[in-house]
């Protein structure tokens, strides 16, 4: 079943205009910093030198990087295991999650978090368990609403395969219940691990149906159009701040690669992921700026060859890197003096 969409509406010319042409092409670079992060990430996972899972981030760039672009970085955010673009948007730089994959002790969580666990000042967490993470992005609009800070809200990225979860659905109670200011967004990858979204989910789209429950307002996004995500995270995150009540969104895009590293995904065919791959949110934004006379091919080439130097050159800061001193391994462990 091939399901209507109803995308947030957007206007390209008012976006163009108020985020300028500097502005727009900061938003490619950094799509593109994420895109080369993953390709060489999973490059140096192949070649042994990085453990764990993986989990690549590349076809849903334009998500977090309209997201962040339009609510600023002074929020709360948590996020899945995919969590390599919004560490980065949010501060994090190349070469401590570079070491962080490595395993090295100047990573981001000194070589103890890996892959799927990046921080950031306002990231609490690239967390593991599937909708676990939902409660805590709960607790963070509580504290906003608590301590009354003015232009914040909390920012909760899950993916389709979260929504069924039990805390997931406690979580949208509670901030209903007590109008927290919480954006719960689903970013919604077509794939819970190797099920179809519609062999998982007896309802879609996920936002529009699910909001209806918990008396919540719903915003569909075109996860590949880095324009329309970047007009309805700003609607959006202006409707949470105004009223203060949380709202429930669906982005929806498609991942390139497998759940993980380690996942062939051969339940696809090629062709379809070809076609998929045709909506390329980098090569969409590239293009559009190319047709709006912002940007040249020539320049788009040399972003992305600075790009791709400035992840080579954190591989080798990560290669050069020392390994955790074993007498460090229990710090930051807590265990109850009296045991």
């Amino acid at each position: 079943m091939t399901l209507k969409y109803h995308f947030h509406p957007t206007d390209r010319e008012k976006v163009i205009k108020a985020l300028g042409p500097a502005a727009l092409k900061e938003q490619l670079r950094k799509m593109l910093l994420i895109r080369n992060f993953e390709i060489r990430g999973e490059a140096a996972y192949q070649q042994g030198k990085v453990g764990g899972f993986y989990h690549s981030y590349m076809g849903q760039e334009a998500i977090q990087v309209g997201c962040v672009a339009a609510a600023g970085t002074n929020n709360w955010f948590t996020t899945t295991y995919r969590c390599h673009a919004l560490a980065m948007l949010l501060g994090a730089t190349p070469n401590e999650m570079m070491a962080e994959l490595y395993g090295r002790s100047t990573g981001n969580a000194k070589g103890l978090g890996g892959s799927m666990h990046m921080y950031a000042d306002h990231l609490l967490g690239g967390l593991a368990i599937v909708g676990g993470h939902v409660p805590i992005a709960t607790g963070a609009a509580f504290s906003i609403k608590y301590l009354k800070k003015k232009g914040w809200a909390s920012f909760c990225f899950m993916g389709d395969g979260a929504v069924v979860q039990g805390a997931v659905h406690e979580s949208l109670n509670l901030a209903a219940l007590w109008n927290l200011p919480c954006l719960y967004v689903v970013e919604n990858n077509q794939w819970g691990m190797g099920t179809a979204i519609n062999r998982a989910l007896a309802i879609e789209p996920i936002a529009e149906n699910l909001a209806k429950a918990y008396g919540m307002k719903s915003y569909t996004f075109d996860g590949m159009d880095f324009f329309n995500c970047y007009a309805g995270f700003k609607d959006a995150f202006e409707e949470v701040l105004k009223t203060g009540k949380p709202v429930l969104i669906e982005a929806v895009t498609e991942r390139f690669r497998g759940h993980s590293i380690s996942d062939p995904a051969l339940y696809r065919s090629k062709e379809s992921l070809q076609k998929t791959m045709e909506r390329d949110p980098i090569l969409l934004l590239k293009n559009a700026l190319v047709e709006h006379k912002i940007l040249t091919e020539e320049e788009f080439k040399q972003m992305d060859h600075e790009a791709k130097e400035t992840i080579v050159a954190a591989m080798k800061f990560a290669d050069e890197s020392p390994w955790p001193d074993p007498m460090t391994l229990e710090q930051g462990v807590y265990a109850p003096e009296d045991r």
